[in-house]
């Protein structure tokens, strides 16, 4: 540093605005411009496609030392990043329940990152917002308006909220004071044998053990079996264990099967169990005119978890949790060091929204829901879940057309599982299907996972998209059949990598 500098105090700060303004608000129109046009015409492009090695390298470049140009920032972002999605936002995206984004909450996200607020609590518009967006959740489901709820990073984290509340109110001591080792008779949570694997985690994570978790056998239609709970309660009673918690499925991941959430509710009542609904497939059936009636019940639960990232289409990530206690869910979590006190006025003022989760620092994410349901109307999201719905039983019923087609189990709402079967059996069956789907992914065509339904592999198909048309079922149906046929004529390859198609190849994704 100059001497002669320093002493007259001008030292040279940096920061990291732009020097041009103008350089990057041009820049920025450009960005919309190709964002716009990345989503207008997504129809056009693969549903999905392998990057070639020299993406993939760009990845183990090392730490960049020295400035670069912004616009060619964002041109290797647009090569790589913007080129190569998963392909969630794709009409023809079913692998998993995920949703489809929208534009106005993308802006959202935008508008959130450039204000940068943090809500963690305080005096400002945007925390004001984060429990307006709460409010309306609670809205949807029916929940009171007493009711308690956090916004959080996805359903995952919404179930760990509300799991974690159920255990400090059934342990029957101070979780928080002496931990779960103080619990005099260990705890019972109960689902059933298709729950979602993030509850696992939730016990694990809450130090009581995956066994802690008992798996209740299900029906024909994959919905607990209520008399085998019943059964599973009085048993571990009779054991010395402490039932605590019932976790009903609005929706199962594997095939969107539906609980009895009335009978649960009942059940859990009588029980003095706490009901948590994993609502994340499909609590928000709720707004839905037409399958509302599916989860009838659900305004009952003590907690519920549900994805504004999914039927909301909120741009990832955005998950919230419900829960009917409001003085139980902020016991569970709050935490008031002197830095984080309240004040009558002034900016610490307002409400600490840390004190519902497990977070301090907490993103915006209520803008991009708020914009998209002021823009939309909540009527039109239940419209759209509608059509989904719909969507999955035309499916179904295209596929029970074709001889060579088998549906596993009939839809209950947006889920569909199927296979190819040409009259093969066990493994060689497994193989074929799954050289189908692998197929479909690497030409473009369409994302389709797979999963095991009593007990045998099948493809499945998860409509949560408002971009999705029926002709892109149709073509689904068509390109099974043709890839069905085509690999059994050729005979499984041993490696399926060695006959991967190069699908539609490297054209620009973004506009330029």
């Amino acid at each position: 540093m100059d001497i002669a500098q320093e002493a007259l105090g001008t030292v040279a700060e940096e920061t990291l605005d732009p020097a041009d303004w103008a350089a990057v608000q041009a820049l920025s129109h450009q960005v919309i411009d190709d964002a716009v046009g990345y989503l207008s015409d997504i129809r056009d492009r693969p549903a999905w496609r392998e990057m070639p090695a020299d993406v993939r390298e760009a990845f183990s470049a090392p730490l960049p030392r020295s400035p670069a140009p912004l616009a060619a920032v964002y041109g290797e972002v647009s090569r790589t990043v913007m080129s190569y999605p998963m392909g969630n936002v794709h009409p023809r995206f079913w692998a998993w329940y995920m949703g489809s984004s929208n534009f106005t909450g993308a802006l959202g996200d935008f508008l959130a990152a450039i204000q940068g607020s943090n809500l963690g609590g305080g005096n400002h518009a945007a925390g004001l917002m984060d429990g307006q967006v709460v409010n309306w959740c609670k809205q949807m489901l029916g929940f009171p308006a007493s009711a308690s709820g956090t916004l959080v990073s996805g359903g995952s984290m919404a179930n760990i909220i509300g799991l974690t509340v159920a255990r400090n109110t059934k342990a029957g001591i101070d979780v928080r004071e002496h931990g779960v080792a103080a619990i005099e008779k260990p705890l019972r949570f109960y689902g059933s044998d298709q729950v979602h694997s993030c509850h696992r985690k939730a016990m694990e994570a809450l130090g009581l053990g995956n066994r802690a978790l008992r798996r209740i056998p299900t029906d024909a239609g994959l919905r607990i079996d209520i008399s085998a709970l019943r059964a599973a309660i009085s048993e571990d009673r009779a054991a010395g264990f402490r039932p605590a918690c019932v976790i009903g499925n609005a929706g199962t991941v594997n095939t969107g099967a539906i609980d009895d959430l009335r009978a649960l509710a009942k059940l859990a009542h009588e029980e003095d169990l706490w009901f948590h609904v994993d609502g994340c497939i499909g609590a928000l059936i709720a707004i839905a005119p037409d399958n509302a009636h599916r989860v009838a019940g659900i305004e009952w639960a003590d907690s519920v978890a549900l994805d504004p990232h999914k039927w909301l289409h909120a741009p990832f990530e955005v998950g919230c949790a419900l829960v009917r206690d409001a003085i139980a869910h902020r016991r569970t979590f709050a935490v008031t060091p002197e830095y984080l006190e309240s004040m009558p006025r002034g900016l610490a003022s307002g409400e600490w929204l840390h004190d519902y989760g497990l977070q301090t620092s907490r993103g915006f994410r209520a803008l991009k829901v708020w914009m998209a349901l002021k823009e939309h109307g909540v009527d039109k999201f239940g419209r759209l879940i509608d059509q989904n719905i719909a969507q999955a039983l035309y499916l179904a019923e295209r596929i029970e057309a074709e001889p060579l087609l088998e549906l596993a189990i009939q839809p209950t709402i947006n889920i569909v599982c199927f296979r190819y079967q040409p009259g093969v059996k066990g493994e060689a069956l497994k193989a074929l299907n799954t050289e189908i789907m692998l197929r479909l992914q690497e030409q473009g065509i369409a994302t389709l996972s797979d999963t095991t339904v009593h007990g045998e592999h099948w493809l499945r198909v998860a409509i949560a998209n408002h971009r999705t048309r029926r002709d892109d079922l149709d073509l689904l149906v068509g390109e099974t059949l043709r890839l069905g046929r085509e690999i059994t004529a050729q005979g499984l390859p041993g490696n399926s990598r060695k006959t991967r198609a190069t699908g539609t190849g490297g054209h620009a994704i973004l506009r330029r």
